[in-house]
């Protein structure tokens, strides 16, 4: 169970911004979606999908400090968000700011305490 599921995490990482659906997740870890949902939060405190979107947060994060001049639409995308609009509200949930006031801090040199 651990070791499908540490595999699972490390696949979702590698590949988060391809579209996944929990059936989907479950698939890949080889196992029913219920297991799936238990062993997850039991591990990570979080659902696959919650989990997911937060690292799509990390993931826009990043290119908006590696990558100052990419458009948040070009963000959004690379990320595997829909949508800047998708973006913008998950950014805003898990990450308690916007993407463009993040970058705005990044050229002051500010950055959250979790980046």
């Amino acid at each position: 169970g651990s070791d499908r599921l540490a595999k699972l995490i490390d696949w979702m990482r590698a590949h988060a911004a391809e579209p996944h659906t929990l059936a989907s997740l479950a698939a890949q870890a080889a196992m029913s979606t219920r297991t799936l949902q238990r062993q997850f939060a039991d591990a990570t405190g979080m659902s696959p999908l919650a989990w997911l979107i937060r690292e799509r947060v990390n993931v826009a994060k990043d290119m908006l400090e590696a990558h100052p001049g990419m458009s948040l639409a070009q963000v959004a995308a690379r990320a595997g968000f829909g949508s800047e609009e998708s973006l913008r509200r998950h950014f805003r949930r898990v990450a308690a700011t916007s993407p463009a006031a993040y970058r705005r801090g990044m050229d002051r040199g500010v950055r959250s305490a979790d980046a």
